[in-house]
């Protein structure tokens, strides 16, 4: 596909405009506030006068230097620049929050102080001190509608540190990037990023600059400054003025207006949000992206999160049938009754079961009324894949139809942008099915920004270079994978479809992409399950290798994809992770490696007093040299404090862990 470059040095240079502009005003009384997090580790001073700025303190010392902050509305109007701040206020907040769908935890503590800022001429500008970071945002009051021209949006380094940096080519994008390990001094300033970026601060603590609450505006994007290579600057995708269908999905923008949205005069615009970890295994742990959207506004209490059993990815390699299997009736009510007897919720029908172009009319060979019973029947619900454009031109139609079928979800595909009609279009697809009670999948797609908190039935969104990827290129290896839970996983769900059981270790992983195969070892698949959260996850390979399988199947069908609780008991950025998860009284641990064999010794004191018995996959003796070597053992655990486990490269481990009633 041609893209459609977009340099983000037309928007810096925009920006440069805009200090122009500041310079001419007129002169503003300069006015100082400082908040703190309620621990007081984490310290915020903004200062208003000419220009707006902020800076950010971790135990003392300087994180992010002073870093301005502006909107620019059409006509010319500048908020944040040479404002008279007409009241402050600072307020104190601790609530639990009891999600609706547990992705990390039944109960999440809500605990920040706040500081607003009410400016002469209608606009507010908020900032939020937590104890894992710190976001800001602006809010205006006006009574017409408006149009947002540019907005400022800077993040100041003290030093050249490394950043995990998913570079992309262009606003059309799917945001699946290998996040590069880079000093910031060193990034192309012709270049830009997705968020979340991860900047790794020298002798400091770990450091993701992302957005929540994205609504019905432009998703942000991150250059390095090419005045001052320490300093991040915010890119947004202007609105499109023009786009040209090259087929059924790909919309391509063309040409774009010379503003980023236009949008209610009163509203709160996204937050900008710098998640701050101490230990890397914090990263994982923060909910911040969660607590910073919209509450749910309506009950949520009918979805089901679960596992999916996926055709595509096994590119419907099915063996031992009596039947041809593709898409077709038959095959589809195989992958039912695989997900029947095994305990999975749903199957997806991929890309094929309708003409291209035409959600309602089924391609033959397809009877999707006799799948949907086939499903019901067995207690499996069915999933749709649909390309976001089509379902956008007939989504009054499509819906109803999808809804007297009796469909219980939809896997919405290939937006590839994040300009405000699109995203204006996820809410409108989140609130439709909800109306519908049905669960929503977003494919190529934009990095979460809280849209799970606001319709729990979006469950998950890929937005991430995940496992597919391994069916044409090498780059799913065991150090990506192992970057992900402290990259693009901070973010929110992300349906990554592991689950592959042909397993090419490090050294003999072949591309094939009607048979494809993973990196790394059988255990590093087993242990996404835990490490990775979606709680709508896929089993990616086919029920005939699932069924060969049959230890691993059996784990696969317990694994819970919500959790009451999540500690990360050990980890390192890019080199290994491991997380222990608790469902009810049973916990499960996953433990993944880069392409580095590791010994690691875990401290288990959080199971607490009792007996347990722990069914324990780990990698084989010759795991390095055959991925597919794994053994399972089952041991009683007596209040072992610690437990010794060892990974090939590109290896894992994974252990599912019940308490032992006394007899």
């Amino acid at each position: 596909m041609k893209k459609i470059a977009v340099r983000p040095l037309a928007l810096l240079a925009a920006a440069a405009a805009l200090a122009g502009l500041a310079a001419a005003a007129p002169a503003a009384k300069a006015k100082a506030f400082s908040l703190l997090s309620p621990d007081k580790t984490i310290q915020v001073k903004v200062a208003t006068g000419n220009t707006l700025t902020y800076e950010v303190l971790y135990k003392g010392k300087p994180l992010v230097a002073r870093s301005a902050v502006s909107m620019t509305l059409a006509g010319g109007t500048v908020l944040g620049r040479a404002g008279t701040v007409k009241s402050d206020k600072i307020r104190s907040v601790d609530n639990i929050i009891k999600p609706f769908v547990r992705q990390k935890a039944a109960e999440i503590r809500d605990r920040y102080n706040e500081l607003r800022l009410e400016f002469a001429g209608g606009y507010a500008f908020i900032v939020r001190a937590y104890e894992d970071g710190v976001a800001y945002r602006f809010a205006t009051s006006m009574a017409k509608p408006i149009t947002v021209a540019a907005e400022q949006a800077e993040f100041t380094f003290t030093g050249n540190h490394m950043v995990f940096w998913p570079e992309e080519d262009s606003f059309q994008t799917h945001q699946e990037r290998i996040f590069k390990p880079t000093l910031l001094g060193a990034i192309d300033a012709k270049k830009f990023a997705s968020c979340p970026a991860l900047v790794a601060v020298e002798g400091g603590p770990k450091v993701a600059v992302t957005e929540a609450d994205l609504e019905s505006y432009a998703g942000l994007y991150l250059a390095r400054s090419p005045e001052f290579p320490m300093k991040l600057v915010g890119v947004f995708p202007a609105y499109p003025a023009k786009e040209e269908a090259r087929n059924d999905r790909n919309i391509v923008v063309t040409a774009r207006q010379p503003y980023l949205a236009k949008t209610a005069g009163t509203r709160s615009f996204p937050w900008r949000v710098l998640m701050i970890a101490g230990r890397d295994g914090d990263l994982i742990e923060s909910t911040l992206v969660y607590r910073l959207a919209k509450s749910a506004g309506s009950d949520f209490a009918w979805v089901k999160p679960g596992k999916v059993a996926w055709d595509w990815w096994n590119d419907w390699n099915i063996s031992g049938v009596d039947f041809r299997a593709g898409v077709n009736t038959e095959t589809y009510k195989h992958y039912i009754d695989f997900a029947a007897e095994n305990g999975i919720e749903y199957v997806i029908l991929d890309e094929g079961w309708y003409m291209l172009g035409d959600l309602l009319t089924v391609k033959p060979g397809m009877d999707i009324p006799a799948i949907v019973a086939h499903g019901k029947a067995r207690n499996v619900g069915i999933i749709l894949w649909v390309v976001w454009k089509t379902l956008d031109t007939q989504l009054d139609q499509a819906m109803d139809q999808f809804s007297r079928w009796g469909v219980q979800g939809l896997k919405v595909d290939f937006m590839q942008r994040d300009d405000q009609p699109v995203v204006d279009f996820y809410y409108k697809v989140a609130a439709e099915a909800a109306k519908r009670r049905m669960l929503v999948d977003f494919h190529g797609a934009y990095k979460p920004t809280g849209l799970y908190r606001t319709f729990p039935n979006v469950l998950t969104s890929e937005g991430v270079m995940g496992l597919e990827h391994s069916k044409w290129s090498r780059d799913i290896t065991p150090e990506h994978n192992v970057t992900l839970p402290f990259t693009r996983m901070l973010a929110g769900p992300m349906d990554f479809t592991p689950g592959a059981m042909i397993n090419g270790g490090t050294k003999n992983f072949q591309i094939h992409y009607g048979k494809p195969m993973s990196q790394g070892t059988r255990c590093h698949q087993l242990a996404m399950y835990v490490v990775y959260e979606s709680p709508l996850q896929m089993l990616a390979d086919s029920p005939t290798n699932y069924r060969r399988e049959p230890s691993c199947l059996a784990f696969l069908s317990k694994v819970p994809t919500v959790w009451d609780e999540t500690r990360v008991l050990d980890a390192k950025v890019a080199d290994y992770v491991v997380v222990a998860r608790r469902s009810g009284r049973v916990w499960y641990i996953g433990a993944m490696t880069d392409g580095t064999e590791r010994t690691l010794t875990l401290d288990l004191s959080f199971l607490g007093p009792g007996r347990y018995s722990a069914t324990i996959f780990q990698d084989g003796v010759n795991a390095d040299r055959d991925g597919n070597d794994f053994r399972e053992v089952t041991k009683g655990l007596l209040e072992s404090p610690s437990m010794t486990i060892r990974m090939a490269p590109g290896g894992g481990w994974a252990a599912r862990i019940i308490p032992v009633m006394p007899e």
